[in-house]
């Protein structure tokens, strides 16, 4: 199930928030390999370090970005952490299980904050499929309300390590994102959470977020089965922004550029998460596009009509917002004039949730000052 290798770092290539990518030679290949390092997990890497690589996704060619990835440092481990607060276990029961801090736990200064919080006071949570459709949602809510704070909420459909992802480092370094709250068995965020119910609620009430945007974090697992998907989540985050009293806003996956035909118009992936798992009510949005798309659009989503309110939002200006972006937009390689409707859909959703803000809302802080 796991492909080993052992290797000596030749190199740092870059780093970014949470981790560093490497150039490693592997005993017996011919050609170095990318590898990435998780110092929290493992260390920091230092050139001439010996390595143990995890190549499995590697060597099958799988989403991970091409990356081989740093198991250990195994002759020169990292010291011991410090005792302090914290018992959430994620990776639980794997040879990589994590000790962190979870705000919802007895130990965290927020407990007493979150130990019978029950609302989210109708703030607006945009829940799509794939982690691309992050920085375009951000995008067309700065353009609608530039000064609102907005939180993400990462799921664990994808990869466990926010670490991973470097769209949320560079959201983060310009201040578009007020912070990440990993939930479930993904770690590395701002804030943990146990479950995708308290993510909401610390995004809410610890971040102080407008507006949350929740889905999973880079990578998506398919099977070209109907139910066979990571994106069947999003309908339950559906499920718990509506029991939380959130104001929940699905953004489709739209495309027009995908070769897969199950995934031209709206996507099966939202049309089973949203058709057929959200069993709460949540405004699905589809942006205003030409034809022939726009036909389409209104073909495919008859069938969320008899659960939800299908909302058509303009598109103008969000072209301008998504060229914006301080982040390379791509969506299963395609980036946005390769597969422009996928981004405007998101974008679009963005704006739908920045509308539903109350009038008057204050012009936003720096990310890191309100943590």
């Amino acid at each position: 199930m796991i492909t080993w290798r052992r290797g000596e770092v030749l190199g740092i290539r870059r780093e970014w928030r949470g981790a560093v990518e490497l150039t490693v030679r592997q005993e017996g290949a011919a050609e170095p390999v990318r590898a990435l390092a998780y110092p929290e997990l493992v260390g920091r890497p230092e050139v001439g370090d010996v390595v143990l690589l995890n190549t499995t996704a590697q060597s099958m060619g799988l989403g991970t970005g091409g990356y081989a990835f740093v198991v250990a440092l195994p002759e020169r481990l990292p010291k011991d952490p410090p005792p302090g607060p914290g018992h959430l276990v994620k990776g639980r029961y794997t040879p990589l299980q994590a000790v962190v801090l979870g705000a919802d736990e007895q130990e965290s200064p927020h407990h007493g904050l979150l130990r019978d919080a029950d609302d989210l006071d109708a703030m607006p949570v945009v829940v799509a499929d794939l982690h691309s459709a992050l920085p375009a949602v951000c995008a067309g809510v700065r353009a609608a309300r530039p000064g609102a704070r907005i939180a993400y909420v990462m799921t664990d459909g994808g990869a466990l390590p926010a670490w991973f992802s470097m769209t949320v480092a560079a959201l983060r370094d310009a201040h578009w994102l007020t912070g990440t709250v990993t939930t479930g068995q993904a770690m590395g965020g701002d804030l943990e959470a146990v479950t995708v119910h308290t993510g909401l609620l610390a995004a809410r009430h610890v971040l102080h977020a407008d507006i949350a945007v929740v889905t999973q974090g880079p990578g998506n697992l398919g099977t070209d089965t109907r139910w066979g998907f990571s994106g069947v989540a999003a309908g339950e985050a559906v499920n718990a922004v509506a029991a939380l009293g959130g104001r929940p806003v699905a953004a489709l996956r739209i495309s027009d550029a995908d070769p897969r035909e199950r995934h031209r118009g709206i996507s099966h992936h939202s049309l089973t998460a949203y058709g057929r798992v959200a069993l709460a009510p949540a405004d699905v949005v589809v942006p205003a596009v030409g034809e022939p798309l726009a036909s389409r659009l209104a073909s495919d989503a008859v069938a969320l009509r008899t659960r939800h309110n299908v909302v058509t939002v303009p598109t103008d200006g969000l072209d301008e917002a998504l060229r914006a972006v301080p982040v390379k937009l791509s969506t299963m390689g395609r980036g946005l004039d390769a597969d422009h409707a996928h981004f405007l859909a998101s974008a679009a959703a963005g704006r739908h949730a920045a509308s539903l803000l109350p009038a008057g809302l204050p012009a936003g802080l720096p990310a890191d000052d309100r943590l």
